[in-house]
């Protein structure tokens, strides 16, 4: 049995407790009692901030409050309310006779022209793959319009489920026009989509692209472990080459609770 991530204070005090998880590490926590910024929320940023990064994989034990608060020399409502908020994102989970357990990272995602699967292994993300539906059908309206083509052209339309460390993350529903590239399932499963088409020699070059809530009907739900009604994020983004051709739509849905969107904001001059 090897011991999980330690973090320290300024006194180095053990604050996560023994685990079958692998991964020994030290993390050193500078909690800075004069800067205005809470205490709990410090010691929640830089948890976050190491299960982000790994450094606190899923699976890791943290000691109770009372343990925490003592060596860490913080009071216990501190240690609790900096608990509490990475419980309510997600990022850590209660279990009764357990203890405070990290369950999975938050993905943030940067809004740019990439594919989720590209995203998750450059997060260190472990992604995997499962195809639900791999068909050629003729476009509905929705579609035809986005893709530039007549209504009941064929197209093929893949649906995939995609996951992180083996826990669902998003549902898939991508259009491409038929003939475009093989989408072969097998290769769906071991890859990502847009890395397919790089290999078929189409250059993606630009997006419009819709982000958008909702909540879980009871079959997505299902799918992605999440209680029906849950908040999900939805997608919505039409893809074109370099020749400005629409090659792809796809309407994505993806759990809320796992997943965010980044992006920067600048000041018109």
């Amino acid at each position: 049995m090897t011991g999980l991530p330690v973090i320290r204070a300024h006194d180095y005090a053990r604050a996560v407790t023994p685990s079958p998880s692998p991964g020994p590490a030290d993390l050193e926590f500078d909690l800075d009692r004069s800067s205005p910024v809470p205490l709990y929320y410090q010691l929640a940023q830089q948890l976050e901030s190491a299960i982000e990064h790994g450094t606190l994989p899923p699976g890791s034990l943290l000691g109770n409050e009372i343990e925490l608060a003592n060596r860490l020399g913080l009071s216990r409502p501190t240690v609790r309310q900096g608990i509490q908020s990475l419980v309510d994102k997600g990022l850590l989970v209660r279990r009764r006779g357990i203890g405070t357990q990290v369950v999975h990272s938050q993905v943030k995602r940067p809004l740019e022209l990439s594919s989720l699967y590209d995203d998750l292994e450059t997060a260190g993300q472990h992604p995997s793959t499962r195809v639900l539906r791999n068909e050629i059908q003729p476009a509905s309206a929705e579609v035809a319009a986005a893709l530039g083509i007549s209504e009941g052209a064929e197209v093929a339309v893949v649906e995939r489920l995609r996951l992180t460390h083996g826990q669902p993350m998003a549902q898939l529903r991508n259009h491409v026009p038929a003939g475009l590239l093989e989408l072969d399932t097998d290769r769906l499963e071991s890859t990502g989509l847009y890395r397919m088409m790089r290999s078929a020699g189409v250059t993606l070059h630009s997006a419009n692209q819709s982000i958008g809530a909702r909540e879980a009907t009871a079959e997505e739900a299902e799918l992605l472990e999440e209680p029906e009604g849950a908040a999900l994020l939805t997608m919505r983004r039409t893809a074109y080459d370099n020749t400005g051709r629409a090659v792809e739509y796809g309407s994505h849905v993806y759990r809320a609770s796992r997943y965010t969107f980044q992006f920067q904001l600048l000041v018109r001059g």
